[in-house]
């Protein structure tokens, strides 16, 4: 079985200027190119993730407008599969299962965009499809958000869903390490 890049909604609303403006999305993006780019070397399998906002009221992401464009940096190549998705998981009323299945894929090398909500939501449903999972922390981004009257730093949210999915659902690895174990391995 192989392994894939899953690129999950890297897409211009979360950067600077954008509607929704993530905390690292930067740095996010930019260690996903160095890991786009080895698997485009390697030949090995990149789907990516493009959220489209279709419910009533959603403020981002909308069809048609510059912010839903996958960013410049991470952009697919011909040939490389866009998956189309209306909801938190890549795989809710998407083909993204059976595309990973014809392509013999067993294990995901996710990266992403937002940790605490499409990273997280994929991930577990992910390993419920039993797919292997990497999460890639340091090429995930998100934002803070508020609970009860208190506002966690978006540091501590990306955290918290690292720790969560590298208790059982995944293991956690920076882009370095995974740089060097497939250098390790080719």
């Amino acid at each position: 079985m192989k392994t894939a890049l899953l690129i999950i909604d890297i897409q211009n609303d979360y950067f600077p200027g954008g509607k929704m403006e993530l905390v690292g999305s930067v740095e996010a993006a930019a260690a996903t190119t160095r890991l786009l780019a080895a698997f485009r070397k390697e030949g090995w399998p990149v789907f990516h993730v493009q959220h489209l906002s279709t419910n009533p009221g959603a403020t981002f992401f909308l069809p048609e407008t510059q912010g839903c464009e996958i960013y410049p940096g991470v952009a697919p190549l011909p040939g490389e599969p866009v998956v189309t998705k209306h909801f938190p998981s890549s795989f809710r009323d998407t083909t993204l299962e059976q595309d990973l299945r014809a392509a013999e894929v067993g294990t995901l090398l996710v990266c992403g965009m937002m940790s605490h909500m499409c990273v997280d939501t994929t991930v577990r449903a992910a390993f419920d499809l039993g797919f292997s999972c990497i999460v890639t922390h340091d090429a995930c981004a998100t934002r803070e958000l508020a609970f009860n009257g208190v506002t966690v730093p978006a540091a501590q949210v990306h955290a918290s869903y690292m720790a969560a999915l590298g208790s059982i659902f995944a293991k956690v690895l920076g882009v370095d390490q995974i740089m060097e174990n497939m250098a390790a391995t080719t």
